[in-house]
């Protein structure tokens, strides 16, 4: 079995996988006082941050995968470890079964990365020339560029700003086009970073639309970090949360609902206009329940906010409680 096939043969077992993965920083810390100095024998004091501590877990190919936590946690880091940006200290990772280290050339041709606060558009020059100077430093073949130029310009809306010189696109369409140059190769795997940072409602919903139908339809793999809970639940199933560099929830958002007390509610109205309240988490036993009762007028729902829930969970992180 040749090399090329080794790397197919682990490709379509996971698609990501990070096995114990610690990644630390040294930061310089400034002198306590101006006098310190001078002092003799004064030695620069550094401070070792632990970004990532001991982290495992496994991302399946086609899965739509949220990762979440406070900043500072450890979710930037992550991204940049499986882009090949970092190098990890200790543990492994497996990136579409290559390592990000040693088949970083392979690795990029079959992964995308975005991060929401930077951009590869070429400044002074059309949205259309950074398309095309992709298409020649990968060596994109001519029929997929135009396939996913087409797709892109479509389902993103890119085409009236197209031939818009970049500086002059507005954040949302900015982005939409970062999006979209990041696509041009057809990655298997895509890392977006905060990729609704800044954008308006529309944009928002068109972003998150796409993301789902590239998701469900041609079974790309995605991993997606944001502060905007609402956003995430829209978007994906499975939610991992990080805090202080440690993976401190794995599963689905009704399981984080269940676990942060956030209920949902039901409120059943009946023709003679008394109503009931009905807490619940599971949808199948919440039509059940409502399929035993007689004479409804009308059903109309409420949920706690999970926000809320996310932001009291931070606070308590941030206090070691």
């Amino acid at each position: 079995m040749s090399k090329s096939d080794r790397i197919d043969t682990l490709q379509a077992d996971t698609a990501v996988k990070l096995s114990g993965v610690t990644k630390t920083f040294s930061q310089r810390q400034p002198p306590e006082s101006f006098k310190e100095i001078f002092r003799p024998g004064h030695k620069k004091r550094n401070l070792v941050v632990n970004a990532l501590d001991d982290v495992s877990f496994t991302v399946m190919p086609g899965e739509l995968v949220a990762y979440a936590g406070p900043n500072g946690a450890g979710k930037s880091t992550t991204i940049k470890l499986l882009g090949g940006m970092l190098v990890q200290n200790r543990g492994e990772i497996s990136v579409l079964g290559m390592s990000p280290l040693k088949h970083r050339i392979p690795l990029m041709q079959k992964l995308g990365v975005l991060f929401g606060n930077r951009t590869e558009l070429w400044w002074d020059h059309p949205v259309s020339s950074s398309f095309r100077w992709k298409q020649k430093v990968w060596d994109i073949p001519k029929k997929v560029f135009e396939e996913m130029e087409a797709l892109v310009l479509e389902l993103l809306d890119i085409g009236p700003f197209y031939r818009t010189f970049a500086r002059e696109l507005s954040l949302g369409q900015r982005m939409r086009a970062d999006l979209g140059m990041m696509l041009l190769h057809r990655p298997s795997l895509i890392l977006l970073d905060e990729p609704t940072l800044g954008l308006d409602v529309l944009a928002k919903r068109r972003m998150i639309s796409f993301l789902k139908e590239l998701n469900q339809i041609n079974q790309t793999t995605i991993i997606v970090t944001s502060h905007d809970m609402d956003d995430l639940e829209e978007m994906t199933r499975r939610i991992l949360l990080i805090s202080s560099g440690k993976i401190a929830f794995d599963g689905s958002f009704v399981s984080l609902r269940n676990e942060l007390g956030c209920t949902r509610l039901a409120r059943v109205t009946f023709a003679d206009n008394t109503q009931k309240e009905i807490a619940y988490n599971d949808t199948n036993a919440l039509l059940k329940e409502l399929s035993a009762l007689g004479n409804i007028a009308d059903v109309s729902f409420t949920q706690t906010s999970l926000e809320e829930g996310i932001a009291n969970l931070y606070a308590k992180w941030r206090g070691g409680n």
